[in-house]
């Protein structure tokens, strides 16, 4: 058999194919997008803030954990723009960086449960 031969794909479909693949550097950056969800804590931050904006206290009193675990959590979070912050005083509060985040979670939540 040469090389570059398929068994059962023909050209047009090599072709739709090749049209709809992101450059490498964009399938990296997803890869990486979607790595952030495979952490419980920062699901569970993601559906905290789904609920309500907070500050770090608060996220941390609800979910029962150190603040500074929070804390680290939420700068992957903020890295990755999947929240936002805003400063009032010395306090900061953090809520989803938009309604693609509430649609991600959602689906993704919907897919499992089928």
């Amino acid at each position: 058999m040469e090389e570059n031969t398929y068994l059962h794909v023909d050209k047009e479909t090599l072709k739709q194919i090749d049209e709809k693949m992101p450059p490498q550097e964009e399938l990296l950056d997803l890869a990486e997008f979607f790595k952030v969800f495979g952490d419980g804590t920062r699901l569970k931050i993601l559906y905290v803030l789904l609920a309500a904006e907070m500050c770090v206290y608060d996220i941390a009193m609800v979910l029962g954990m150190s603040q500074s675990a929070i804390s680290h959590q939420l700068r992957v979070l903020k890295q990755m723009d999947l929240v936002k912050n805003r400063r009032e005083g010395k306090t900061i509060f953090y809520s989803l960086a938009d309604s693609h985040i509430v649609t991600i979670l959602s689906q993704g939540l919907d897919h499992i449960e089928e």
